[in-house]
């Protein structure tokens, strides 16, 4: 009866992480990708509108237009958001907009500045290119605020009679980019698996590496063992590099605060056993090299987009919160963001530990027994 030793599975770990440094080029691979997302993504989805073009017709020129325009130059001089232009045609305007010229425009009408004196419901036209839904949804906001705010009597009486919302944040501002960090973590530590312990692995098959391993006394367990602490130590290097650096490009600074450091590489660790192990299961009974190379594409997409990475859970289909409730991903995100982003410890995280780690243990069980000692 074979038992089993650590000796042989070390042997093999040491064997492919040797052959992993000597390719600098799938260490990159594995980290550039999901660094270059991060610094796109955080800037291209994650900046406030700044300088959009309004176009602006003044049909009334009394004085609630006059303080109209006013408040719209207020915004242009502090938040930036949009740039007015003032147009004299309101067509013209119009066909601006559709041509991309503008990018909304506001109609104020004839009898203005009348209907507010005499509060008979006063009403600006707001005209929208409604086929881009973020700028949309970002002039819509930011008109319905400055409204709000030109609806405030200039003299507030002494009973208050509206309701106010007292609006108490308990972060500071987190940015796009701060967001998109956990995922992007998670992402290079699935790269990772996905190039050094799937690819690879299918192509030693190939080249004929298992066979070797095959005549010798080692065991089923001991060798998927190995394969398996090799891709994890991988995973685990990718893990800590896009911490580090994408917390100092994306200025999360509370990650280097010495709880939090042991938190992240538990958290790290936890996931990068999860996704070698699901990695190696998917692949224990594959021998075509172009297999891994089909599917790894929408193996992404089906893992990284639905667990929260980029958009909350809760907006998603009821079919698509159930794949995001057995994804991996998800649990290593929400890990990811508790700790990067609010500070917390083990009370908020221990539930995706748990998770990973059953996860790992019962895909490295299964992988196991697909595992087939024979050619």
């Amino acid at each position: 009866m074979q038992f089993f030793k650590s000796e042989r599975m070390l042997a093999i770990v040491e064997r492919d992480l040797r052959k992993f440094f000597r390719s600098p080029a799938l260490m990159m691979a594995a980290m550039v990708f999901p660094l270059v997302q991060l610094i796109v993504l955080g800037n291209a989805f994650g900046g406030k509108v700044r300088d959009a073009k309004l176009g602006i017709v003044d049909n009334d020129h009394g004085p609630q237009a006059i303080r109209v325009q006013e408040a719209l130059q207020a915004v242009q001089s502090n938040a930036r958001t949009f740039r007015p232009i003032v147009y004299n045609d309101e067509r013209q305007m119009t066909e601006d907009i559709r041509k991309g010229n503008l990018n909304a425009g506001i109609v104020i009408p004839p009898r203005f500045s009348r209907d507010v004196y005499e509060h008979s419901r006063p009403k600006l036209g707001l005209v929208l290119d409604n086929t881009d839904n973020f700028m949309t949804s970002a002039f819509e906001d930011n008109l319905t605020k400055l409204v709000d705010a030109l609806n405030q009597p200039e003299i507030q009486p002494r009973m208050l009679q509206q309701i106010e919302l007292d609006v108490v944040e308990l972060y500071p501002y987190i940015e796009y980019m701060k967001y998109l960090l956990p995922g992007s973590i998670t992402l290079a530590m699935f790269v990772s698996v996905m190039i050094g312990g799937g690819i690879v692995y299918i192509d030693d098959k190939a080249r004929g590496v298992h066979e070797g391993y095959l005549v010798t006394p080692i065991t089923k367990m001991e060798l998927v063992a190995g394969l398996n602490l090799a891709g994890a130590a991988k995973a685990m290097g990718a893990g800590i590099v896009l911490t580090v650096i994408g917390s100092l490009i994306a200025g999360v600074g509370g990650a280097f605060h010495p709880a939090n450091l042991f938190w992240l590489l538990l958290l790290i660790a936890t996931t990068s056993f999860a996704f070698i192990a699901m990695m190696f299961f998917m692949m224990v009974r594959v021998n075509d090299p172009l297999i891994p190379r089909a599917i790894f594409g929408i193996l992404n997409t089906l893992l990284y987009f639905p667990s929260g990475a980029i958009y909350p859970t809760l907006a998603f289909p009821k079919w698509l919160q159930w794949i995001a409730w057995i994804d991996p991903f998800s649990y290593s995100v929400h890990g990811f963001k508790a700790v990067l982003l609010k500070g917390v410890g083990l009370a908020a995280i221990w539930p995706d530990l748990l998770y990973l780690g059953v996860f790992a243990t019962v895909m490295f069980a299964l992988s196991t027994l697909l595992f087939k000692r024979t050619l």
